[in-house]
This record gives structure tokens, sequence and C-alpha cells, in this order.
């Protein structure tokens, strides 16, 4: 007897991305659970399977989903993320933990979440998912002022109406 077996809680990708003299040009996020391939090419947009996808376009803090990860163990940055929740989570709709970096850059390109931040990262958790966000009319930066997410592993991205008070909550100013 064959059965086919289903997963609706999983929440895991593939993630690929291309880099061309220092910067991300390409980028693939395959979510196998869901069948949901989410494709961005520098210049050429941003899609999912067939179909083209752009950042939300809420533009109230209030109204906004956001998504993170919460550092498990011992990690150091434990205490950051547990003040940035505290002071983000009065100020929004609410913050969504599913545990893949990739995917969740992903949902902020196809409009899912306004936004999405966390810190401890590998290059490979985030640099398709950065080129996504992009290509989606969104924006991306490291947490702190002028470090690179890729090197320094700590990403913020979200909607361009949302982004400045939304990177200003994450960052305690």
């Amino acid at each position: 007897m064959e059965r086919q077996i289903s997963c609706t809680g999983c929440h895991w990708p593939v993630s690929i991305a291309l880099e061309h003299k220092g910067e991300i040009v390409a980028g693939v996020v395959f979510d196998a659970a869901k069948d949901e391939m989410y494709v961005a090419e520098k210049g050429s947009g941003a899609w999912m399977n067939e179909s083209r996808i752009r950042v939300s376009g809420r533009r109230a803090m209030s109204d906004a989903v956001f998504a993170t990860g919460v550092p498990f163990g011992a990690k150091v940055t434990l205490p950051a993320s547990l003040q940035d929740m505290a002071r983000l989570m009065p100020a929004c709709a609410g913050v969504r933990r599913w545990g893949a970096a990739s995917l969740d850059l992903a949902y902020v390109a196809a409009g899912r979440y306004e936004g999405y931040w966390e810190r401890e990262l590998n290059a490979w958790d985030i640099a398709a998912g950065i080129i996504l966000v992009r290509e989606a009319g969104g924006l991306v930066s490291g947490i702190r002022e002028g470090d690179d997410p890729l090197e320094k592993g700590a990403v913020i991205c979200g909607n361009e109406a949302l982004f400045a008070g939304f990177r200003k909550v994450i960052r305690g100013e």
C-alpha cells in the first residue's frame, strides 16, 4: 500500500544563491512542503512559481506582521532578540517564528510578512532571500548601521513604507 505523507507544519527550504564579483545576482528558495519555488535575478523581479511577487503594501506598523528567529541554546544574541521583541510587539500586529531564514525572507518578498530580522545567521541562510526581497521591491540592510548582512550575519528587511520605522524599533533608537 502506497501512502502519501503530508507535512503541513513543516518549514524547511532549499536555498541557493549566485554571487558574481561580490554581489548576489540570483537566488532560489524552494519550499518542498508547499511546492513553492521563489526565484529572483538582478533586474528581473521576483517570482513565486509562475507569479510575480511584491512586498506588502501595508503602511501602518499597527497592521504589520513581522518574522524573526529566536536564538537557541547558549547563543549570545538571545537577550538582544528578546529586547527587540519587547520593543516591537506593542507596536505591531504580531511576530512569527518559523525557523528558516531563507523562507522568512521569501515570505517578505511575497508580501506575507511586512518585515524580518535576525542575528547570528550564515551567508547561506540569507543570500538567496536578500535578492528576493530586493527584487520584490523591499529594502534590506544590516541591523547595525553600515553592516553588511552577509558578513555580519545580522539582517533586517521590509517594505519601503515601514522599513525606517521597523529598523528604528529593532535598533532601539
